[in-house]
């Protein structure tokens, strides 16, 4: 290997004795250059140990292959999941994700977004905080850089939204525990971080009235993405003051629910749908641990792959038609109830 260091490409095509042309085409196509030519290309990437600067490059085009992904919270290890399935179908497409997390803060979201617009994205996958985002200025960077919405939906922003759809999730659980034994109540944080929570709530209270059940929901004191945590206190609070008022228990996540059932083990309370059992747990999303909890927790699981993949297919068609769509598309997947031993 050459000691010689090569710092650009116009280097490496003057030492290689191929036209910087070519070499550029070579690295933005491998397959649109004649076999030989390639050859010759890649022996000498091995005698030169030289690698292209792929963000300069992509700077330097029109439209780039950079595709942005924003979560809320990559803590969470629901946003993780989905992260993962969305970055392994960019770069099966030929795009290069870049992973973004605005831990739960509006001003952090905002200066992702101020940083996607100066790497000149072909596009970005946003899950936005909801509540907390600030709509304007998301809503301007969806006229700035085609922009496809997912999880949580901001109505009327952006040209296109994927998610799943709450009702579907809520409807499938109080059917199966209305059927299977008493009717639940609802179990959610007073101020939730994600708006999908407050479509879980009215989903809850629509089911139990047309199934002909009194509704109630407990809201619980908390905020913030620390659902672990604030589950686990609001939890002990309802159990230790007799406040439930039925012994089956919908929360509105599975993180809330980790939560209860820490509470539940701790006051020496028995979960699941033996007889032996005081109260049954079932909740919302099918979170990556869903199964491994004690006991396993049935809940209503997100469609992950159909959701990511028709989110990048979605921003792809918006890349080639220029960035516009003629009018904003909604696409909801509809979850799937999964039994286990909490209920």
């Amino acid at each position: 290997m050459s000691n010689a260091k090569i710092r650009n490409m116009e280097q490496f095509a003057a030492v290689s004795g191929i036209s910087r042309p070519t070499v550029s085409k070579y690295f933005h196509d491998p397959e649109s250059v004649r076999a030989s030519t390639r050859a010759r290309i890649e022996e000498a990437l091995e005698q030169y140990d030289y690698r292209p600067n792929i963000f300069a490059m992509n700077q330097n085009r029109k439209l780039t292959k950079n595709v942005g992904i924003v979560v809320p919270y990559l803590a969470d290890p629901f946003f993780a999941e989905i992260a993962r399935y969305l970055e392994q179908r960019c770069i099966a497409a030929g795009y290069r994700p870049s992973l973004f997390s605005s831990h739960g803060e509006q001003k952090l979201e905002m200066e992702i977004l101020d940083s996607l617009r100066s790497l000149k994205p072909a596009g970005v996958l946003l899950a936005p905080l909801g509540r907390a985002s600030d709509r304007s200025e998301v809503e301007k960077f969806c006229r700035d850089v085609p922009t496809v919405l997912f999880d949580s939906n901001l109505e009327g922003i952006g040209a296109a939204f994927v998610g799943s759809d709450n009702f579907s999730f809520v409807s499938q659980t109080v059917e199966y525990l209305t059927r299977t034994g008493a009717p639940p109540a609802f179990f959610e944080m007073k101020t939730p971080a994600n708006p999908n929570a407050n479509k879980r709530r009215i989903a809850y209270v629509s089911m139990m009235e047309r199934l002909g059940f009194e509704p109630h929901v407990i809201s619980i004191d908390g905020e913030g993405w620390a659902f672990e945590e604030i589950g686990r206190q609001g939890a002990a609070k309802v159990l230790q003051d007799g406040a439930l008022p039925t012994d089956a228990v919908l929360c509105s996540n599975d993180r809330l629910a980790i939560g209860f059932l820490s509470a539940a083990y701790e006051l020496g309370i028995r979960v699941g749908r033996t007889e032996a059992c005081r109260l049954r747990v079932a909740s919302n999303d099918d979170h990556p641990f869903a199964r491994f909890t004690c006991p396993s927790l049935t809940t209503a699981a997100h469609d992950y792959d159909n959701v990511a993949g028709r989110s990048v297919e979605t921003l792809f068609d918006l890349i080639e038609s220029g960035g516009k769509f003629g009018t904003r598309t909604e696409t909801l997947f509809p979850a799937r109830l999964v039994l286990r031993d909490s209920a």
